[in-house]
């Protein structure tokens, strides 16, 4: 990172994010990874507290996307009147507020606006932070980074329910008050982000590069999006109700849905040094080839919980990696991130229930075939993208090309053509 301590990330030609910035955001992505996954270890303690069905308390993750949804709507629609700084202070307060009204409430209906406004923040760090991400580090190491932020996201959501089930149930309302007051102790560190980030600058002759209309190269992401979300939370959600109905234990099961999570995890680390190798395109085409044979797979009893685990690795690049090319084949549409993270969420909340009507009709062994077929879905959106939108500037660059300005360099000293993956903490 060329960036040092007193560096001005807003003068011309600046990194966007200094380094205690990006070590700070990454610690923000931790927290709303761990935010997000303790909704679920929550629903006893709701309703014991709150005397409520299990289906009521289930509305507290209801309302945490639903604000979420709107977070990234409204941090979007915002940008032209407010600065990176304030809209992302504005984010980490919100969030440290709402898990606060959340985990205090003495009455279930405080505490369900607390998820929702908990979820407002959560959107504004979420689309603030994977923008920042996607545009300040040049066309090569974007991508590079974005899967470094997104890594600590899974860390998150691993960490967070790991530590309701090392504390037990009664440490949940501390565990989300600590996970909240992250967002406060971020805020010193916002003054390494760009108040505002360069303007994108359009192809010489105003179209998307290889002559791509906007909307349809739009459609083709937020399909993109939609389809790699709802494999994601399909097999996150359905996978020990599959391995059960195949002949294994409960707790197997349990223990192969956990190991499918951290490999998400870890399919982002391990993706960060090869974006810097390969295209946004094969990457994507790769990983929806993974998907759909990890899921063939996935129907032979014997083979379906190491086949999830690769599922979790194929699946993990995908929302980090596209990010970037996104911006790079619309250039003069701001809001198409905006467009596909809304979409995104959307299909992690609408997905599962539909999936589970499907389930019901048919039978759960049913499962990876159909998440089969949204993985093909995904790959011939895939190759439309690479045909209509071909991401050339994001290709790597020759041995010895300069970095962007501000991006960090992931090659060791002494071999200019080696790429060291990123230290991780085992989790």
């Amino acid at each position: 990172m060329t960036a040092t301590r007193g560096t001005d990330p807003t003068q011309e030609g600046g990194p966007l994010l200094t380094t205690t910035a990006i070590v700070a955001s990454c610690g923000a992505f931790v927290a709303i990874g761990a935010l997000q996954a303790l909704y679920g270890p929550a629903i006893p303690a709701l309703r014991e507290a709150y005397g409520i069905g299990p289906a009521t308390a289930g509305l507290s993750l209801s309302a945490h996307f639903v604000g979420a949804l709107l977070g990234v709507l409204a941090y979007h629609l915002l940008r032209g009147r407010l600065d990176n700084r304030t809209l992302l202070g504005g984010s980490y307060v919100l969030m440290a507020a709402g898990a606060a009204a959340f985990a205090l409430s003495p009455s279930w209906t405080p505490a369900l606006a607390g998820a929702f406004v908990t979820g407002l923040g959560f959107g504004g760090v979420d689309y603030g932070l994977n923008r920042l991400f996607a545009i300040g580090f040049g066309p090569r190491r974007g991508a590079a980074m974005l899967n470094l932020l997104n890594g600590h996201f899974g860390i998150g959501a691993i960490v967070g329910p790991a530590l309701v089930g090392r504390l037990g149930a009664q440490s949940l309302p501390w565990i989300f008050l600590g996970a909240g007051a992250i967002g406060l102790l971020v805020l010193p560190t916002l003054g390494g982000v760009a108040a505002r980030e360069p303007a994108p600058a359009a192809p010489a002759d105003g179209a998307p590069p290889g002559g791509a209309r906007v909307l349809p190269v739009i459609a083709a992401f937020i399909g993109v999006y939609v389809l790699h979300v709802a494999i994601e939370t399909g097999v996150g959600g359905w996978e020990p109700t599959h391995l059960e109905a195949a002949g294994y234990g409960a707790a197997t099961a349990a223990t192969a849905t956990s190991a499918y999570w951290a490999a998400l995890t870890l399919g982002r680390f391990v993706a960060a040094p090869l974006s810097l190798r390969r295209s946004a395109p094969s990457i994507l085409l790769v990983c929806c080839v993974g998907m759909a044979g990890f899921l063939l797979l996935a129907t032979v009893p014997a083979l379906a919980p190491y086949a999830y685990l690769g599922v979790g690795l194929a699946i993990a690049p995908i929302f980090p990696t596209c990010l970037p090319w996104l911006n790079r084949a619309v250039p003069g549409v701001g809001a198409a991130g905006a467009y596909v993270i809304a979409a995104s969420m959307i299909g992690g909340v609408a997905f599962p229930p539909l999936l589970g009507a499907l389930i019901g009709a048919t039978h759960v062994r049913a499962l990876p075939l159909v998440l089969f077929l949204l993985a093909v879905a995904c790959g011939a959106l895939g190759l439309w993208l690479r045909r209509r939108a071909p991401d050339r500037a994001g290709a790597p660059d020759p041995v010895g090309a300069p970095d962007p300005v501000g991006a960090p360099d992931l090659r060791p000293a002494g071999r200019a053509d080696a790429v060291t993956p990123p230290r991780t903490h085992p989790t």
